[in-house]
């Protein structure tokens, strides 16, 4: 039998029996899948507006969602930081493995944890 067709389980006298139900093996990978098509690059489809007015106020408005994006995500960034940082973690991690994992300098590292530090506070107290 084929390692690609269907095998049967033995059933409960050990052999195999067609009551029990047929387990499937996958079959080895015996070539390389084609590599995908090159398409032509698509930004959020700016390359198909033709007014140039329409694709001002488009592009500006991704760039602003965009860079409000960035922002948040140095938010949760820094807020992550004050939490490994925080002494009272038993898992404390210090300031050069914080900046080592995030590829971040010392110094702007103590920077985020206590910029994160701040916002922690500022939600605790929101709370």
């Amino acid at each position: 039998m084929c390692e690609c067709e269907p095998k049967q389980a033995p059933g409960p006298g050990g052999s195999g029996g067609a009551s029990a139900p047929r387990r499937l093996r996958p079959a080895p990978l015996l070539f390389e899948p084609p590599e995908a098509v090159a398409e032509a690059e698509h930004f959020f489809d700016l390359e198909s507006i033709e007014d140039p007015r329409e694709l001002l106020a488009r592009s500006t408005e991704l760039a602003l969602a965009f860079r409000a994006a960035a922002d948040r995500a140095v938010e949760f960034q820094a807020v992550a930081a004050a939490q490994l940082a925080d002494p009272r973690r038993f898992d404390r991690l210090p300031t050069a493995a914080i900046a080592e994992q995030a590829e971040w300098s010392e110094d702007y590292t103590r920077k985020m944890v206590e910029f994160g530090r701040g916002l922690l506070r500022g939600s605790r107290t929101a709370e």
